[in-house]
């Protein structure tokens, strides 16, 4: 399988850089949400453009803004005409690409187009690219299709699978986050032409060392309870009816614990009524995200919304060992009963049997703990971006 996560050849570097040198590169990159709402998908897509502009690549960015966004845009970033999404606010989608956006596009010149979103602007800028005769690209970073299920509206998943099959079928080639979201891809038919984008991991703000148990007695966890974090935005898809069956679950066994809830989002007033024994903390990044991830001494993720699960691998380089739903992203990073457990999907009695052998055995979870940290090094962010860069530079003959 043909696999982007590793070391960057240094021949093959030092020649795109070079060219590079000489006429930079120019990606056109269009995103539904590149930082006005933060989430893993565009954390990932900014680091990937401060990549490009450390190696000489000029990267332009399409994607629906806002005045006071999550974050500052790495790159150059070009608003697209956008309206919110009805019942989601806090996200927009864009009305496809108008004849200003278009203009400024066929300006830049772009050698490759790269599409990270199956929305209107990315079928259009899909439809352009292929018009131009360039190489058009497109990375997976969520299960779309999955998200009808958890809003009673599962009826019309098959017509969005097909959708969804029609815009990647196509394309020169799609990137996918783990090799267990790439199986899925070609195995449901996308696309065969299907590598790895993996993800990294900043082990300077994500690492054991940032445990901090008075933060956590601050919150009103006694030192001696063992803590079940959860890091996520508090929408339904994120499992989050799973997180408080286990929990209650946990408590009709009277197993120890306290759950320690780390973000926000539109879902919280339910989920809070849901688990009302937990702390939450609130969204948080940086430093004191890493803090939070830290003071856990276990980490509950039955998402199977995830291509990669960016807070399991999190979680892993904290040396806290996950136990997650054996779904895409999860079943590439976690060894079961090595480095974390793996879950059948939904399975509540699974998650609190796993949840509570930790809880029992502090051992078994700093074991699993050290070798979830041990396997977290291998996610470095420079010399996976390097890969899809030097894709880049293949793809146009550059390489």
């Amino acid at each position: 399988m043909d696999n982007l996560i590793g070391a960057t050849d240094t021949g093959e570097f030092a020649r795109s850089t070079a060219a590079a040198a000489r006429t930079p590169l120019r990606i056109a990159l269009f995103s539904g949400n590149y930082n006005y709402v933060k989430d893993g998908a565009n954390q990932a897509l900014n680091r990937l453009v401060g990549r490009m502009l450390e190696r000489g690549v000029e990267p332009r960015v399409y994607s629906p803004v806002v005045d006071v966004p999550a974050f500052e845009a790495t790159g150059t970033l070009i608003g697209v005409p956008s309206v919110p999404i009805p019942g989601r606010g806090e996200y927009r989608v864009a009305l496809g690409l108008p004849r200003a956006v278009k203009a400024d596009l066929e300006d830049f010149q772009p050698d490759i187009v790269h599409l990270s979103a199956p929305d209107w602007l990315g079928h259009d800028a899909k439809k352009w690219g292929q018009g131009q005769g360039l190489p058009v690209v497109a990375s997976v970073h969520t299960r779309f299709e999955t998200y009808f299920d958890y809003y009673k509206m599962g009826f019309i998943r098959r017509g969005v699978e097909r959708l969804l099959k029609s815009f990647y079928g196509d394309l020169t080639e799609i990137y996918a986050p783990s090799d267990s979201m790439a199986d899925v891809l070609r195995r449901e038919g996308y696309s065969e032409k299907v590598r790895i984008w993996s993800r990294g991991v900043d082990r300077h703000i994500f690492n054991p060392d940032a445990r901090d148990l008075e933060w956590r007695a601050g919150l009103g966890i006694d030192p001696g309870t063992p803590v079940i974090g959860f890091v996520g935005r508090l929408v339904l898809e994120k499992g989050l009816d799973i997180v408080a069956a286990t929990v209650a679950e946990l408590r009709r066994r009277q197993v120890p614990h306290r759950l320690l809830v780390v973000g926000n989002g539109p879902a919280r007033a339910e989920f809070e009524a849901q688990v009302p024994d937990a702390a939450f903390a609130g969204f948080l990044t940086g430093a004191e995200l890493g803090r939070a991830y830290a003071s856990f001494d276990m980490f509950l993720n039955p998402s199977v919304t995830e291509t990669f699960g960016n807070v399991t691998l999190e979680a892993m380089a904290c040396a806290v060992p996950p136990v997650a739903a054996a779904a895409t992203g999860a079943s590439s990073l976690v060894a079961d009963g090595i480095s974390g457990r793996l879950v059948v999907p939904g399975d509540v009695q699974g998650f609190a049997d796993a949840l509570e052998a930790y809880v029992r055995d502090p051992a078994l979870r700093a074991a699993h703990g050290a070798e979830s940290a041990a396997r977290a090094k291998a996610y470095d962010w420079n010399a996976i971006n390097d890969k899809v860069i030097d894709r880049y530079f293949t793809l146009t003959g550059r390489g």
